[in-house]
C-alpha cells in the first residue's frame, strides 16, 4: 500500500531535485536579462535558493532519511521553456525580460503548491519542525513571484510592449 509516508518523501525528493536544477539554471537567467532589477531579482533568489536546499536537507534529517532528490519532469520542462526562449530571442531585450519573467513566475508557482502541499502534509504527519521550515521556503516563493511580477508590471511589460 502506498502509504503518506511514501508520497511525502517522493514529493520532497521531487522538489529537492527541483531546486538544484534551479540553482544551474538562474545564473543563466541572470545573465540573459537585460533589466538590471531583473538580474538582480534572479540573483538573490539564487541565494535564496542554496537556502532553501540547506532547509530541505534539513527536512529529510527530520524524518531520519538521506537527502537525495528525484527526478522532476515538471521542472525539466520549465527550465526548458526557459532555455528555449534564451535561444529563440538571443539578443538581450525587454520582450526577452519579460517572457523571463514569465518563465520564472512559472517556476515560481510550481513550487508554491509543492511547499504548501509538503508543509501542510509535515504539520499532518507530526512533523511541525519540517512543516515551518517547508512553511518558511514556501513564504520566500511567494515574494519571488510577487517581485517578478512587481518587475513585469512597473518596469518590463510596458517597455516590450
Amino acid at each position: 500500500m502506498y502509504s503518506m509516508d511514501k508520497l511525502f518523501l517522493t514529493t520532497l525528493k521531487d522538489v529537492y531535485f527541483a531546486e538544484r536544477q534551479l540553482l544551474k539554471a538562474l545564473p543563466k537567467m541572470a545573465r540573459a536579462a537585460q533589466s538590471e532589477t531583473l538580474k538582480q531579482a534572479f540573483t538573490e533568489h539564487r541565494e535564496e535558493t542554496q537556502e532553501q536546499v540547506a532547509r530541505l536537507s534539513r527536512v529529510f534529517e527530520i524524518i531520519g532519511k538521506r537527502a537525495q532528490g528525484q527526478t522532476c519532469q515538471a521542472m525539466l520542462g520549465l527550465i526548458e521553456e526557459a532555455e528555449e526562449l534564451m535561444e529563440e530571442a538571443p539578443e538581450p531585450s525587454q520582450v526577452r525580460d519579460a517572457g523571463l519573467i514569465a518563465c520564472g513566475q512559472a517556476v515560481e508557482h510550481y513550487e508554491m503548491a509543492r511547499y504548501g502541499t509538503l508543509a501542510a502534509w509535515a504539520a499532518m504527519m507530526g512533523h511541525e519542525e519540517a512543516a515551518q521550515l517547508l512553511r518558511q521556503t514556501l513564504e520566500e516563493e511567494k515574494k519571488a513571484d510577487t517581485l517578478l511580477n512587481r518587475i513585469a508590471t512597473r518596469e518590463v511589460n510596458k517597455a516590450a510592449a
